[in-house]
């Protein structure tokens, strides 16, 4: 996500962050290469012009110039005129008794997808939600609409019909006499924007009269997404965007554009083709991301989806006294992989994604290291110290993988269960360099694949051993 447009600023300013001081040649220098970053990244020009000039601005204000440390003052007001241009806080839907939300957008942005997304982001915050699909244009749109529904346990309210607004506003009628409290209309699209299409969107925007009327858009689009958006604004007048595959977009420059040329917020961003791949949009901790700062909170709330109240009280418990076997290694992977894609979850981490970019990261190397674990008696799992010589053979063999990796295993989570120790006595847990990790999993989690590193300085697990005197088992 934005890994062109982040690189680019991170060079421009991470020399900047060098320089003990900046004078009018440095700032005009790194502002000419910061312009250069955005319209690249297909920035509308209108916005790049009044970000850059507002930089300028601030950066060449007393308070820059007379800092102790004026590249990170810098950095600041770049990370606040990135947050301001893409909305300042975070918008959301109107919360009402009974709202319809109407999704519109052109074909191929990905609304059918959306609605199911939405409704499932919805039902988890308590809303009764059902879909009614309105797209009566794309052949097999009402199929995928119910499949979906299906997928999340949510209705759908189909109408045998070729009118569009009939099919909306009875479906409407039937979810709301059913005691739904919020419904998702799915809208025809075309592949261009035209006269019959905005006619069939205002008749049913008229008919259903929804709460909110929001925008669809395809993020890989660049500035074309702006035209898009100007356009639906002048015949429906939307109340916020959704953008789509944010994950492939490199540049960034619909993200950037749309909030500023139309002045509607960014309610959601799509990450990823499944269901849950749906993020509210916080233009500040997205900024910060765009500037390599990582994106803890998401992070935090992600693991907080990911487990259990149950498993997240459990896993407290055995933290406090400091054990980690490898049922609680087996918990932490799965939730792990719940929380999505491995790459994404560790950029999200401060100072991390940087080391990451040219990882090659393969996230089936952990399906090997659950095979390791699974390949494990119950006694095992939670007593790893009885697993001898003969048992890592069998480890090996039930498997599919050699001795070696078994022995890299065990050497990790010895590391790791020293960290949890660490942590339980509220002591700052000291890693080893940056241990490699299970098939790319987060730092310190042991059971890695001995071909697989993340960094060039990066240190297995079992150095740890060896540096407090205990030998490694398979040597390379």
């Amino acid at each position: 996500m934005f890994d062109s447009l982040s690189d680019k600023l991170g060079a421009v300013l991470g020399d900047l962050r060098g320089r003990g001081r900046l004078d009018d040649e440095a700032i005009s220098g790194a502002m000419r290469e910061v312009r250069l970053a955005l319209l690249e990244a297909d920035v509308n020009l209108e916005v790049v012009r009044g970000f850059v000039e507002r930089v300028r601005e601030r950066a060449l204000g007393a308070e820059v110039l007379k800092s102790l440390t004026p590249g990170q003052q810098v950095v600041k007001i770049v990370h606040d005129e990135l947050t301001d241009l893409m909305g300042s806080e975070s918008a959301g839907l109107k919360r009402t008794g009974f709202s319809v939300i109407l999704l519109a957008g052109l074909q191929g942005s990905g609304k059918t997808t959306t609605a199911g997304k939405l409704a499932r982001a919805l039902k988890a915050e308590g809303r009764t939600v059902a879909l009614i699909p309105a797209d009566l244009q794309r052949p097999a749109a009402i199929d995928q609409l119910e499949q979906l529904g299906a997928s999340i346990d949510v209705p759908v309210y189909r109408t045998d019909t070729k009118d569009p607004v009939r099919a909306a506003t009875e479906g409407r009628e039937r979810a709301k006499a059913d005691g739904c409290d919020t419904v998702i209309v799915d809208t025809a699209g075309r592949l261009q924007i035209d006269e019959e299409l905005m006619g069939e969107l205002v008749r049913v925007r008229d008919a259903v009269r929804p709460t909110d009327i929001v925008l669809v858009l395809d993020a890989m689009l660049g500035q074309e997404a702006v035209n898009v958006a100007k356009a639906f604004q002048e015949r429906v007048d939307f109340d916020g965007v959704i953008l789509t595959k944010l994950d492939g977009d490199a540049r960034g420059g619909a993200a950037l554009s749309v909030r500023s040329i139309t002045g509607k917020p960014i309610f959601y961003a799509s990450t990823g083709e499944k269901l849950d791949a749906l993020e509210v949009f916080h233009p500040d901790r997205m900024a910060s991301r765009i500037l390599g700062m990582g994106d803890v909170l998401t992070l935090i709330e992600r693991a907080e989806q990911a487990a259990s109240e149950d498993e997240q009280a459990q896993m407290e418990e055995r933290l406090r006294k400091g054990q980690f076997t490898f049922d609680d290694f087996l918990s932490a992977q799965r939730m792990l992989r719940r929380m999505g894609p491995l790459q994404g979850i560790l950029k999200m981490l401060p100072g991390v994604g940087s080391q990451l970019a040219d990882a090659d990261i393969d996230e089936n190397k952990m399906k090997r290291v659950e095979a390791m674990v699974l390949s494990m008696t119950p006694r095992e799992r939670s007593m790893p110290h009885t697993i001898d010589g003969k048992r890592r053979q069998r480890i090996a063999r039930g498997s599919g993988v050699s001795v070696q990796d078994v022995n890299q295993l065990l050497e990790g989570r010895k590391v790791m269960e020293k960290m949890m120790k660490q942590v339980g006595k509220g002591k700052m847990p000291s890693l080893p360099g940056m241990p490699k990790m299970p098939g790319g999993g987060m730092p310190g989690m042991p059971g890695m694949p001995p071909q697989q590193t993340v960094a060039p300085r990066s240190t297995a697990p079992g150095a740890a051993g060896r540096k407090h005197g205990k030998k490694k088992s398979g040597r390379r």
